[in-house]
């Protein structure tokens, strides 16, 4: 599966979950559609992040972190200006986001965010809980950028 880019894997994904949120909506209402769509991305992102970080077979830093990056970025399907790289922080704005692009194209970008956006944290999760993400703007919800910015926990 992962000769497939994932900007293909969203958008099949995508087009099975709309129809899986349109039988939801009709059944339960659309408030319960949105959080089972939601879980279910949720779920994906951090077994992804759990299945990358066994394949490292040790925790990883920032610094693998920003060597699986081409992944998402793969096919120009996100234009990324960096601010600053290191093993401690990665800090960078998405300024180009074909991920919303599609989305919106294909009648839901206004879940996009379930779908996407908020897969980006939970990723971490999986990857590994010590990297703690931080995100105040999407392009999906309208801004000029994305502001990713990433850091190790410290210990206490």
């Amino acid at each position: 599966m992962n000769d497939v880019p994932i900007l293909l894997r969203r958008r099949i994904e995508a087009m099975m979950l709309k129809h899986v949120l349109d039988v939801i909506t009709e059944r339960s209402g659309r408030e319960e559609a949105e959080a089972v769509i939601g879980a279910a991305c949720s779920k994906s992102a951090i077994e992804q992040g759990q299945m990358l970080a066994e394949e490292l077979g040790h925790a990883p830093d920032l610094t693998d972190f920003a060597a699986i990056q081409p992944n998402w970025t793969r096919e120009d399907a996100l234009r990324i200006e960096t601010i600053e790289m290191s093993e401690e922080k990665m800090d960078f704005n998405v300024v180009k986001c074909r991920y919303a692009e599609m989305y919106h194209e294909m009648g839901l970008g206004d879940i996009g965010h379930l779908l996407s956006c908020n897969r980006d944290g939970d990723f971490c999760i999986g990857y590994n809980p010590e990297i703690e993400m931080t995100r105040t703007q999407t392009i999906m919800k309208g801004a000029s950028h994305c502001d990713f910015r990433y850091r190790m926990k410290k210990e206490a």
